[in-house]
């Protein structure tokens, strides 16, 4: 018996509509993450307080941009890429301030831990003109089918084009060689403040082509 072919993931931009759905998927996505499983210990809330983070996020500060994309490969939101573009990648003050009190309902009283780890690998974000992957995350039982990729390429074809660069941070170390597979190269492992807290990899791409 032969396996039925995938259908190729659907990329889509994705706006208001989509936020709810994909701060719930994010929630569930980054549950293992080294970095947040630290920032929030707890398991049985770190879903819903993460859902939480991200949602805040997504409203406040990426869609806002109009470089989050979406991914699936049916009606459901599957994947997720939050995109800033150049320029725009530093949370602006008044943000920061409206996101307060809806932070500190998620994190609670981790919201020291989270702002000195997020205050950390914000001094050393590159100034150079680049667009940034703040976030990238697929659904766990949609993970391997090529989703993440998808909207990798998405972005990263289109600053091949206009000949931009491209940064983010990886939270995971099994993650690196995964982005390396797109031209990212690590230009920094990054220790964090606050004990026990696990390191973030720094990765840079050049464009490609040209």
């Amino acid at each position: 018996m032969t396996s039925q072919p995938q259908p190729s993931p659907l990329v889509r931009a994705a706006g208001g509509a989509d936020a709810a759905a994909i701060a719930a998927m994010l929630g569930r996505a980054f549950d293992d993450d080294p970095v947040w499983r630290w920032i929030l210990p707890d398991d049985a809330s770190r879903v819903r307080r993460l859902a939480g983070v991200f949602g805040i996020l997504l409203r406040r500060v990426h869609l806002r941009h109009e470089g989050t994309e979406a991914a699936g490969r049916g009606a459901d939101v599957e994947a997720a890429a939050l995109w800033d573009p150049p320029g725009l990648w530093r949370v602006p003050l008044t943000a920061q301030a409206a996101q307060a009190v809806p932070l500190l309902r998620a994190l609670g009283r981790r919201v020291p831990a989270a702002l000195r780890a997020l205050g950390e690998i914000e001094k050393h974000h590159p100034r150079e003109p680049h667009w940034y992957l703040a976030v990238l995350g697929t659904d766990p039982p949609a993970q391997g089918h090529g989703l993440g990729g998808a909207l990798l390429r998405s972005r990263l074809d289109r600053c091949d084009a206009e000949g931009v660069p491209a940064y983010l941070e990886s939270s995971k170390d099994r993650n690196v060689p995964y982005y390396e597979r797109f031209g990212f190269r690590v230009t920094r492992e990054l220790a964090m403040p606050g004990k026990g807290c696990p390191p973030v990899w720094l990765m840079w791409r050049d464009p490609e082509g040209g």
